[in-house]
């Protein structure tokens, strides 16, 4: 049995536990940009671009356009336009960061 309380040695349950060390949903910052192309139609038309997000060195940087062989480079590394799993510290880490990361990336899980 998992829950400690079971054995008479500790209150905390898993449950509990869990609830203490709270994860999150962080979803890279997005930039709204048009398709490349000449005619008219395309100045009209946006898309939200994903802009991921790099640590090296123990500084956190915005990406563009990174090479796969560069990833494995990287001390951490969020692919843009995709959903992360965080955990506090990383959260405040990455708004610390100075890379445009903000409280509205992060939803609580």
């Amino acid at each position: 049995m998992i829950d400690g309380r079971a054995r008479g040695n500790s209150s905390l349950t898993v449950s509990s536990l869990r609830r203490t060390m709270a994860d999150y949903v962080f979803k890279t910052p997005t930039v709204r940009e048009g398709p490349a192309g000449k005619h008219r139609l395309f100045y009209f038309y946006k898309l939200d671009r994903g802009i991921s997000i790099a640590k090296s060195g123990g500084v956190y940087s915005r990406v563009r356009y990174v090479l796969d062989e560069a990833i494995d480079d990287y001390q951490e590394f969020y692919i843009g336009g995709h959903n992360h799993i965080v955990n506090d510290a990383t959260k405040a880490a990455l708004i610390a960061g100075g890379v445009g990361v903000t409280e509205a990336n992060f939803t609580a899980v």
